[in-house]
């Protein structure tokens, strides 16, 4: 019974994940759906806690500081709408939770940096970013024909200024 739970288990998660720790500064590129539209938003923050590292609910909570207001966030490793996870900073801590950065700011919130192999440590899922950039390239696109309709639209307001502009000389001659 417990080899088919392990076996779901692990047909739902990714191939390759991101070693996060506590501690770490780290980007977390995320799908963002908003009515029939779809976009990559990026959270910036600081690790603060992270659980079942091994399991396919493995997951991260980061917190950073938006206009003096902290916000935090927990994210699925495993989730198809985690697009990626670039660690940008590891920093020194000794323990998991750092509950105790909630109470700090400015200053006191500096944790001392460590250095580490950012090529190594930052897995690059290949079919999420074929999907963000095909994602990109569709909102592009979608740009270029809002300002193609928009061009004729222009032309065709100058043709009718141009137009009752004529009709005007015609009848005052």
């Amino acid at each position: 019974m417990g080899n088919i739970i392990q076996e779901i288990s692990n047909s739902f998660k990714k191939s390759a994940v991101v070693d996060v720790r506590s501690g770490d500064t780290v980007k977390v590129h995320q799908k963002i759906r908003e009515g029939s539209k779809e976009r990559i938003q990026i959270f910036q923050g600081l690790v603060i806690r992270t659980d079942n590292k091994g399991s396919h609910t493995s997951r991260i909570t980061v917190r950073r500081i938006a206009s003096g207001v902290g916000v935090e966030k927990s994210f699925l490793l495993h989730s198809p709408l985690v697009v990626a996870v670039e660690v940008t900073k590891r920093s020194k801590v000794r323990r998991n939770y750092l509950s105790y950065m909630r109470d700090r700011t400015g200053k006191a919130a500096r944790l001392t940096g460590v250095d580490f192999d950012r090529s190594i440590n930052n897995i690059h899922d290949e079919a999420a970013e074929a999907e963000e950039a095909a994602l990109h390239e569709a909102k592009l696109a979608e740009g270029e024909a809002k300002a193609a309709e928009k061009a004729a639209a222009d032309a065709a307001e100058e043709a009718k200024v141009a137009a009752a502009l004529a009709a005007r000389e015609a009848t005052e001659s």
